[in-house]
């Protein structure tokens, strides 16, 4: 380990083969794996889990405790994954009694300056949290979602697999997987063409998703209409499937195509 001897870390905390930079505080709750690096005053508190290869930036806060009233200070959790990017100012707070009791963060997330990430979160690998993106609690965002700058997302939405909100999108309903959300409050511009593509889609499978999108959100059927045509008339596909589960598990509605 490489810990600066300004550094407060509690001889409780359990590290791997870490590096602490100058006066970041570790709580006697932390658990820290391999190749982890922490620069300097950086806060890491509470009953937090961090794993194997992430860097944490200046001025981070991670397991404080989270912002709700009814918080009394329970022994609730914050575990992060694997090759995390966690940038300058970055606030990601563990659950709460009321919700899951834990927080849980992937693997090879980014990150940017500010953003945040309130209790009970889930969220899923290889998303970007663009600067100053912001999740109430009880938030899902599932892999590969791409939130831009100043993004603000209600308490208990979902943002599906390899969906995009447009910089400084307020979400309050659902953004099922694929699909391009934007604007105040949101609404769906059509599918994630460019994001598909670099995730190495074929061109079947995106007009397949193309025409999926059509059925559901620009045709005049009802919504459960429009899943019985989509199981009906396009061929079985997994991430056809996935979109047509997350509409239906959907609790606070899914976003619309903007008229």
């Amino acid at each position: 380990m490489n810990i600066h001897p300004t550094a407060i870390v509690s001889p409780s905390a359990k590290l791997g083969d870490v590096q602490i930079g100058p006066y970041t505080i570790i709580g006697a709750n932390v658990q820290i794996g391999d190749g982890t690096i922490i620069g300097p005053s950086v806060v890491i508190d509470g009953y937090t889990e961090i794993g194997k290869n992430n860097k944490i930036y200046q001025f981070a806060s991670l397991g404080s405790p989270p912002q709700d009233l009814k918080y009394k200070n329970e022994p609730t959790r914050l575990v992060i994954g694997d090759n995390n990017i966690i940038r300058e100012h970055v606030v990601i707070n563990p659950g709460t009694p009321t919700g899951k009791g834990i927080t849980t963060i992937g693997n090879r997330n980014l990150f940017m300056i500010g953003s945040h990430v309130a209790h009970d979160c889930v969220v899923g690998d290889e998303t970007v949290f663009a600067n100053n993106a912001t999740l109430a609690g009880h938030v899902t965002i599932e892999s590969m979602a791409i939130l831009g700058g100043l993004v603000a997302i209600h308490q208990f939405t979902r943002v599906g697999k390899l969906a995009m909100l447009g910089g400084g999108a307020m979400v309050s309903m659902d953004v099922p997987p694929f699909t391009i959300a934007s604007g105040d409050r949101a609404r769906l511009y059509g599918i994630n063409i460019v994001g598909l593509r670099r995730r190495g889609y074929t061109r079947e499978k995106i007009q397949l998703i193309e025409k999926t999108y059509k059925i559901l959100f620009r045709s005049n059927y009802s919504l459960a209409d429009a899943i019985k045509k989509v199981n009906d008339e396009l061929p079985p596909d997994p991430d056809i499937q996935h979109i047509i589960e997350f509409i239906q598990t959907s609790q606070r509605g899914v976003c619309r195509y903007r008229l």
